[in-house]
């Protein structure tokens, strides 16, 4: 089994910073993709920002493009979501998420392993 652990949600102002963390934990070898994905309140989850395990290519989804930045640290087993000029739309929960064969990068049905979430609020 995998274990996720997202932490770093916070309250913020529009055009603030926030970065997000995961501790990832278990089979990590299992693991090819990282994705990141929110939900808000009412709304479907959706995908944020990917990255992949093997390649390091990183994907984005077209409203976080330019403003949020995926990362890993390998050493720490950790995940990162760097999001910077955020906006009140930005505000849900959210999780980090892994997964072994993802062809689409950027659904949640692709990922196996999740995490509880973490809350941003980004209020005008």
């Amino acid at each position: 089994q995998v274990q996720l652990m997202e932490s770093g949600g916070a309250s913020v102002q529009a055009g603030g910073s926030l970065r997000l963390s995961c501790v990832v934990s278990g089979y990590t070898n299992r693991i090819n993709f990282i994705g990141w994905f929110r939900q808000a309140p009412g709304q479907e989850r959706e995908g944020v920002a990917t990255l992949s395990t093997t390649g390091g290519d990183t994907y984005y989804a077209s409203s976080v493009r330019g403003r949020f930045t995926i990362s890993r640290d390998n050493a720490k087993n950790m995940a990162y979501l760097q999001m910077v000029s955020l906006k009140p739309e930005d505000t849900a929960m959210y999780y980090c998420a892994a997964g072994s064969w993802v062809a689409d990068r950027l659904s949640p049905r692709e990922y196996s392993y999740w995490g509880q979430g973490t809350q941003v609020t980004v209020s005008s």
